[in-house]
């Protein structure tokens, strides 16, 4: 059995758990969110507790069990802090400004790069160079991210592109010169 699945889940206070037919609902002062979660996990609501336990002992439950009791709790923590990815851009040029919505990326190509964030993500461009991505759904916030990254990721020769906040690029040498030496006459 999963040690992560075992331990149960306090519920902070202004948090409202219901547990609906296959889908759990969580809503707080961030948003709200639902997940759909296997019959074959029992989810128990005793006083200010989630408690998991599963139905019948197979190779895939156990490996649903831990998960499940993750997203819950991620969930929870979503919608009472809420998660953030931080951004770099480096590189001549390169630029992010907002547009209403819309995230405007100026990253060397003959266009200009328009991201419409989805639903319950939020992105906000700080100083030149810096964006941050905002939502209490850690999933989607870090699909966001990613799909941000993918427009121009950090080569390594010049560490140029877009990179997550600390995130460590290992540098390679370019073209080195292997000696200049006369041959022939």
């Amino acid at each position: 059995m999963s040690r992560v699945g075992k331990k149960p889940i306090e519920i902070p206070k202004g948090v409202e758990v219901k547990l609906e037919d296959g889908r759990i609902h969580v809503k707080g002062p961030k948003g709200s969110l639902v997940k759909d979660i296997s019959r074959k996990i029992k989810v128990s609501l005793k006083e200010a507790m989630l408690e998991f336990s599963i139905k019948e002992e197979s190779k895939e439950i156990k490996s649903l069990y831990g998960l499940t009791r993750s997203l819950v709790a991620n969930m929870i923590e979503g919608v009472t802090k809420g998660f953030e990815k931080r951004l770099n851009l480096s590189g001549v040029g390169y630029k992010a400004s907002k547009q209403g919505r819309k995230l405007i990326l100026q990253m060397g190509f003959s266009h200009p790069i328009e991201i419409d964030p989805p639903e319950g993500v939020e992105i906000v461009t700080e100083a030149a160079g810096k964006i941050k991505v905002l939502g209490a759904d850690r999933e989607l916030v870090g699909l966001v991210a990613a799909n941000i990254r993918s427009v121009r990721p950090v080569e390594p020769y010049k560490a140029k592109g877009i990179k997550y906040a600390g995130e460590q690029v290992r540098r390679k040498a370019g073209k080195a010169v292997k000696g200049i030496g006369v041959t022939g006459a």
